[in-house]
């Protein structure tokens, strides 16, 4: 038989964020017992990438374990693929900042491991033809796409066992398509499903290059995969089944199958990425309708011949339209994008400051929080946390290297979020606030620049695809689903009752949002996201004005709107001072009818706290406790309420001015991963509510005032470790 070349490309990662167990354990269970076999075989060479945060992860913390791979490097048994330094979605962001994680990373790299780095790992698969020109500016000469793009642009399976040119601007850059078919069968079927697929390769098509390539969590991290993959030896029957076939197997890597095979031709990519990231992208809706209809054409060979020519799923990009908290991330991101590139022109900014900007700025690049597929992404809270805690370290670093110090205030109005509407920030040297007048008047983003963390990163309860899988297990009684799988043939679910979770939010989770409920209204309709709202003022635009002086800037908001069948008018200002942690909130509702009470609320919604934690909890007025974060709350009257983080060293006081009743309760989420599906606390939903009665002058009032502070916790020193707590980092 005719030899074939076998690619073999890890991919381990962990995002930036990630909780240090995580790192231990995939450590643990994956990247160390993989290199421990392979080191046995030196015969079959492989391609690494590990993602940017991992590696800085096993710098520090696994030398022995940089030692090793450094090792296998220098002998050539191991190729080192690059990428972005913090793993961003490349048709993500900038192209300057593209160029300047893989600059950043390949540079890096040689540094630790001694690799000269020709070819990267395409994040996710995410790829649009433009990326070649980034790519050849970088330095690089090849990438790994998935068999599906390769496909969508109209080649037959036969054509796929090779790499082939693509070019943009005249730049070449070449691509190898992974096969998805090794991707089922590596490590999950027995290896001589593998050795036959091969074998037929071999025979049908000889002299072919195939390369697998995927994550390297799948060996030994995933789901009951550790003991698969080592303890029942199935790592070392894969090496013993190739090393014994080594007359027609030959184990290669990327380079040097560029060096020592033509490639098969030119080929122009459509925007894609691996089969499963289409799906994700889709709107939960018609994701549930592709899944019904693939299900009840599995058997039908007529759809099998049809399926390399059918462009089902979405584009990724489209999680920014599906998730309106990853468009928020995105719009930060690359203000912050051009803010530094405005600031590297110009010669009087302090460059050792730019430095630690551009480092946090890459970091908020990480693509993981961004979307929401298989694993948790954007419905974790520590992922999402990180990146505004990289983004506002950036921001607070541009400060720095402009020379800018001491108390300010400022007021800037422009279209921040990207939505063909005028959005205003407040800023001092404190607090950075974004409101949207156009959307209810609702402050979006709220950062505490002194423990870097933004208040309100809140997430939104939305109809998933995999809602339905929970539903109907819950409705079978049994715990037992008949129907399309979304991640695996098993359904795990990580908790009891996650179907009295799947309740869907009717307006954004975010900070100011106006109600007018019915008199008799509960909190437990408020829980179950009864429809009980009696006015238009949640998502309404408001008219808006703004007042600056030298140390106070104001965001002055009206709008008439109707609330019980009632026309009345709405004014809320949002004042800041400079050198104050406090952000000041006064409402004037007007025109009100002197003969009916109306019941008006206003929610706040604070994130980024754990919900059940012992050093994350309410306190009333007086200092007592009155629970964990995610505690219902239903107090008849109080003018103020603490929400206090021991470990971020953070206290949030709110007070206002008119006593009020009190309704607090956690907004959770149901979540999928690759270990089943689980609840996860988003955040903390905070209501004072008025019963509201109109004076001569058909008017009422109230101030409500939000103080940031240190958590001062028994006179403890601050938990938050002091890399978090700088504005300056060391920069690799």
């Amino acid at each position: 038989m005719s030899a074939v070349r076998l690619i073999l490309a890890l991919h381990n990662h962990q995002p930036v964020g990630n909780f240090d167990g995580v790192f231990e354990g995939a450590y643990r269970d994956s990247y160390l017992p993989f290199l421990d076999v392979l080191e046995g075989y030196p015969e079959i060479p492989f391609a690494l990438h590990t993602s940017g945060p991992l590696l800085e992860w096993l710098a520090e913390r696994k030398p022995e374990y940089i030692a090793r791979v450094r090792a296998l490097v220098e002998t050539g048994r191991v190729e080192i693929l690059g990428g972005g330094f913090y793993e961003p979605i490349m048709t993500m962001i900038p192209h300057r900042d593209r160029v300047g994680q893989i600059r950043a990373y390949s540079s890096y790299l040689n540094d630790l491991l001694g690799a000269t780095i020709r070819g990267i790992w395409m994040p996710e698969r995410v790829w649009e033809q433009h990326l070649v020109l980034a790519l050849a500016e970088a330095g690089i000469e090849y990438t790994i796409l998935d068999d599906f793009h390769f496909q969508r642009a109209g080649l037959s399976e036969s054509e796929l066992f090779g790499y082939y040119l693509t070019e943009d601007e005249g730049r070449l850059l070449k691509v190898f398509p992974g096969a998805e078919r090794l991707r089922y069968t590596i490590p999950f079927q027995e290896p001589h499903a593998t050795y036959e697929f091969l074998r037929h390769l071999a025979d049908h098509h000889p002299g072919s290059t195939v390369v697998f390539a995927d994550d390297g969590e799948k060996f030994g991290s995933w789901p009951d995969t550790h003991d698969h993959v080592y303890t029942r030896g199935w790592l070392r029957r894969f090496c013993d089944m190739i090393a014994g076939n080594r007359d027609w197997i030959e184990p290669t890597t990327l380079a040097r199958a560029v060096d020592e095979t033509l490639p098969l031709g030119k080929i122009y990519l459509p925007d894609s990425s691996y089969r499963e990231m289409t799906e994700w992208a889709l709107p939960a809706s018609r994701l549930t309708a592709y899944q019904e209809s693939i299900r009840q054409t599995a058997n039908d060979p007529g759809t099998e011949r049809l399926k390399p020519f059918l462009r089902a799923g979405g584009n990724w990009r489209n999680f920014k339209a599906r998730y309106s908290e990853s468009d928020e991330m995105y719009a930060r991101m690359l203000e912050l994008s051009r803010r530094l590139a405005l600031a590297e022109a110009n010669p009087a900014v302090d460059p050792d400051y730019l430095d630690v900007a551009r480092q946090e700025l890459y970091r908020g690049q990480c693509n993981c929080p961004y979307w929401h597929g298989a694993f948790g992404g954007l419905y974790l809270p520590h992922l999402r946390n990180a990146i505004y805690r990289s983004l506002i370290a950036s921001h607070n670093a541009l400060d720095d290297a402009e020379g800018k110090a001491g108390p300010r205030v400022s007021l800037d109005v422009a279209d921040f979020n990207l939505d063909a509407r005028q959005e205003v920030r407040l800023e001092n040297d404190r607090l950075v606030a974004y409101v949207r007048p156009a959307t209810g008047g609702h402050i979006y983003e709220l950062d505490d620049r002194r423990v870097l963390t933004n208040l309100l990163a809140t997430l939104d309860r939305r109809p998933e695809a995999y809602h339905g899988v929970i539903a109907a297990a819950a409705q079978s009684g049994t715990g037992h689903y008949d129907g399309p799988a979304i991640i695996s043939d098993r359904l795990v679910m990580k908790q009891e009752g996650l179907d009295r979770l799947l309740v869907y939010d009717r307006h954004p989770r975010k900070g100011l949002v106006d109600h007018f409920y019915a008199k008799d209204v509960t909190l437990q309709e408020l829980v179950e996201c009864q429809d009980v709202e009696q006015g238009d003022f949640l998502v309404g635009a408001y008219h808006s004005r703004v007042q600056r002086t030298a140390d106070r800037v104001a965001l002055i908001m009206d709008r008439p709107g109707w609330a019980e069948g009632h026309r009345i008018q709405i004014r809320k200002t949002i004042e800041l001072s400079a050198d104050s942690s406090s952000l000041e909130v006064h409402y004037v509702l007007e025109e009100l009818p002197l003969d009916t009470t109306l019941h008006f609320a206003v929610e706040m919604n604070f994130a980024a706290m754990a919900g059940r934690a012992g050093d994350r909890y309410f306190r009333d007025g007086a200092g007592g406790r009155l629970g964990m974060l995610d505690t219902r709350l239903d107090l008849a009257r109080t003018d103020a309420l603490e929400l206090v983080d021991e470990w971020l060293d953070l206290s949030v006081q709110l007070q206002w001015s008119n006593p009020a009743g009190l309704w607090c309760f956690p907004i959770e989420t149901v979540s999928q991963s690759e270990g089943g599906f689980e609840g996860v606390y988003q955040s903390s939903a905070v209501i004072p509510h008025w019963f509201v009665r109109g004076d001569e002058s058909r008017r009422w009032e109230v101030r409500i005032r939000w103080t940031f502070d240190e958590a001062q916790a028994n006179g403890k020193a601050s938990l938050v470790p002091e890399v978090v707590r700088s504005r300056v980092t060391v920069t690799p």
